[in-house]
């Protein structure tokens, strides 16, 4: 079997699944937003059991209109508290919490070998732990707050090898995108993608939450990275909870196994309006931007936030951009705070948020108008993704995003520190 295939049989009464099988598979964990969790109360409701259960294999993150943007946010936000207070599951508040996707592998929630469900696409990020991750919809949830299982189609995995050393500026988020860019949108429909390859060896924790969280993009039911040492060392300190290491057999049967070498791949850029419109740096040409957004659940940790103020200090950011960084926890926030990054985003001109998704999902906290252009480490550029729907969004990894932010228009970070540039005129 495959990891994900031993994953879920672990987790079923059967010793072998194969894909196209149908499975009823035991969940560990389960996970709902400001914008999904009222539909699954709701819902859990009508089923008409009075208990979720196992409250602390639950838990509630209101993380994408927060803090509370209008009536209507607050009224998803109180819903979702009552409910938590009600049924004793795990649930973060302003100030305690961060961006979903951010938070639970921080506080040691989700662990190697576990199947994790949530009501958010991007939940497939935990998978960078060696987890079976996915996402599902409200009523899938609210059966599982129910029950404790879910019912599903075991997916078939597709083996991506990344060969060679990363260029200077080149992360998780340059490999990711130009993966996407090589298979399209819907080049692992339905399938497990499960990186691996000796740059992925030398790839950070941090690297690999971003390349698992957008494996979605790429039509993906999961993304998967096998355990070693930097996932049990980032794993030690924060779990709670005995855990399970698996392995796939030798032997086992992909679907497809794709080969990279990545030694001449630049920082890439996402043109509109598709994370497949994958594009080296040095050929976007002159595109001017209106706004940079450094954050979200795929680029909002410490190691991105410190690419970002390499870039950033001692510049300033254009006179005609809006440059906001959303640090992707509190944590991360006040990691950032005694490193001495957030000194250095606000002297560059930088407006530095409290942990949400806003902007992402064109919730708030930098909502784009008509004809504006924006430069975002997030993970999707669709139209209308971050506001008007004559808009544009462009993807990126965080230096990028703050090279451009400095020059006005997309850029490379190489372009700047190459010509000195430290007071943001575009050239």
């Amino acid at each position: 079997m495959t990891l994900a295939e031993k994953m879920l049989a672990a987790h079923t009464d059967k010793e072998k699944v194969s894909p196209g099988e149908f499975i009823n598979v035991r969940v560990d964990l389960i996970l709902a937003n400001d914008i999904t969790a009222p539909i699954a109360i709701r819902e859990f409701r009508r089923i008409g059991v009075n208990r979720v259960f196992a409250p602390k294999k639950i838990v509630m993150v209101p993380d994408h209109f927060t803090p509370n943007k209008d009536i209507a946010s607050a009224e998803q936000v109180k819903l979702m508290r009552d409910f938590a207070r009600e049924q004793g599951i795990i649930y973060f508040e302003i100030g305690h919490m961060g961006i979903e996707h951010v938070l639970l592998p921080e506080q040691g929630l989700v662990l190697p070998g576990d199947v994790v469900i949530g009501a958010d696409s991007h939940t497939c990020t935990y998978g960078a732990l060696g987890a079976f991750a996915t996402g599902m919809g409200s009523t899938d949830i609210a059966a599982a707050m129910a029950t404790g299982d879910i019912w599903m189609k075991v997916p078939s995995t597709i083996k991506l090898v990344y060969h060679g050393s990363l260029g200077k500026w080149v992360v998780g988020k340059d490999l990711i995108l130009y993966t996407i860019g090589n298979i399209g949108v819907d080049g692992a429909l339905y399938s497990v993608m499960e990186f691996t390859g000796e740059t992925i060896d030398s790839l950070s924790i941090d690297g690999r939450f971003t390349m698992a969280n957008m494996a979605v993009e790429a039509g993906a039911k999961a993304g998967i990275f096998r355990v070693d040492n930097k996932t049990q060392l980032y794993i030690k300190s924060r779990a709670k909870r005995s855990y399970r290491v698996y392995e796939p057999d030798n032997g086992a049967n992909y679907t497809q196994v794709i080969d990279y070498d990545v030694s001449n791949i630049e920082p890439q850029v996402a043109l509109p309006h598709s994370p497949a419109n994958a594009t080296p740096v040095s050929q976007v040409g002159n595109i001017e931007i209106d706004q940079a957004v450094i954050g979200s659940c795929t680029n909002g940790r410490i190691e991105d936030l410190q690419l970002a103020a390499q870039v950033l200090k001692g510049r300033k950011v254009h006179p005609r951009v809006r440059c906001i960084v959303i640090p992707g926890s509190q944590e991360i926030y006040l990691d950032a705070l005694t490193r001495g990054l957030i000194e250095i985003f606000v002297k560059a001109g930088v407006a530095v948020s409290t942990p949400t998704c806003g902007p992402c999902l064109g919730g708030h906290m930098g909502v784009l108008a008509s004809g504006e252009r924006c430069i975002s480490t997030t993970n999707r550029n669709f139209v209308g993704r971050m506001g008007s729907p004559e808009s544009e969004v462009y993807l990126s990894n965080p230096a990028v995003a703050a090279a451009s932010a400095v020059m006005g228009r997309i850029a490379s970070p190489e372009e700047i520190l190459t010509k000195g540039i430290g007071h943001g005129k575009s050239t």
